[in-house]
């Protein structure tokens, strides 16, 4: 674990080829991140929720929200390059929608339970597909990658723990 708080578990990195024996435990990661984000979550006051977790970072709640954002946002992208030719997929603002109000004031049972029906959905076609649909790819204008679903898996494994992390770390830093 990185004491960086950016990075409390460290960047994505994977080096080599993304067998079935990695992919089920990025898609096992996958269908855990609702819960685990819960637990990380119990007992939190508002206060608490409307801590950054770093100067300069999101709140709490904003990061529980961002995690409900960014993977609808890569369940639609999986579901494109499965249906479509190497489609272009729609970057987003991030920052930006961290600053909306439902990302700001929102209950956090509303990204909950969005998650929970998000990543049921999302394991459950992950856990269908063929060695061929993981090499399915999409293009990613705003970094002008070419992204295959196999990479995208193990990026989204780590992004639901990274923010977790954040979430955890914070607790841990504060005695929460």
């Amino acid at each position: 674990m990185s004491t960086d708080m950016r990075f409390p578990i460290g960047p994505f990195l994977h080096e080599g080829a993304i067998d079935s024996t990695q992919r089920d435990a990025w898609i096992s990661d996958i269908e855990e991140l609702p819960e685990k984000l819960a637990t990380a979550l119990i007992g939190l006051n508002d206060d608490q929720l409307d801590t950054p977790y770093r100067d300069g970072g999101w709140t709490v709640r904003q990061v529980a929200h961002h995690l409900a954002d960014s993977h609808m946002n890569s369940f639609i992208r999986f579901k494109l390059a499965l249906t479509e030719e190497h489609p272009s997929i729609k970057p987003y603002f991030e920052e930006k929608w961290a600053l909306l109000e439902d990302t700001v004031k929102a209950p956090l049972a509303l990204s909950l339970e969005l998650l929970r029906g998000l990543h049921g959905r999302w394991a459950l076609l992950l856990r269908s597909l063929t060695e061929d649909d993981f090499s399915r790819t999409f293009f990613h204008p705003g970094s002008q990658t070419i992204v295959p679903l196999s990479e995208a898996l193990g990026t989204y494994s780590w992004h639901g723990k990274h923010h977790v992390a954040h979430i955890t770390k914070l607790r841990e830093k504060m005695g929460w």
